[in-house]
């Protein structure tokens, strides 16, 4: 598979996900607090099967073209920041997001749900960012 091609399916990738957090940022996860309690946890297990099945394999199809790309480029190179962002949006996920999600899966928390919402900022600017990379390095090839 060529490089270009690999960075095109990359990109396609990374602007739905970017579309994505943003609808979870600023629609999805604030929802969670209009859930009625008593139906948080069916409600929670609901959202994280539905949105895995979604965003997991592009989150892993993600990382395996990036680092491609990575392997592919000098590391001070618009592609190798690509990569670093995913990676900065893994240990993010894994940081903030997956231990939020797990309290949530027992029980409704505002507090836990304020800091998953905070924190998923700072995927949704790297993300962004990302984005915003890859359409200006595809800019410079047309």
């Amino acid at each position: 598979m060529s490089g270009n091609l690999i960075f095109v399916l990359n990109l396609g990738v990374t602007l739905f996900l970017t579309g994505l957090i943003w609808t979870i940022q600023l629609v999805h996860y604030p929802s969670f607090y209009f859930v009625d309690r008593e139906r948080f946890k069916e409600f929670h297990i609901f959202h994280s099967k539905r949105i895995s099945i979604l965003v997991v394999p592009l989150m892993i199809f993600e990382l395996i073209s990036s680092g491609i790309l990575w392997w592919e480029s000098s590391a001070f190179s618009l592609n190798s920041l690509g990569f670093y962002l995913v990676i900065a949006i893994w240990i993010s996920t894994a940081a903030f997001s997956v231990p939020a999600h797990n309290k949530l899966s027992s029980e409704m928390d505002k507090k836990t749900i304020r800091i998953l919402v905070n924190t998923n900022w700072i995927r949704t600017l790297l993300w962004t960012i990302k984005a915003s990379i890859g359409v200006y390095f595809l800019s410079l090839s047309l």
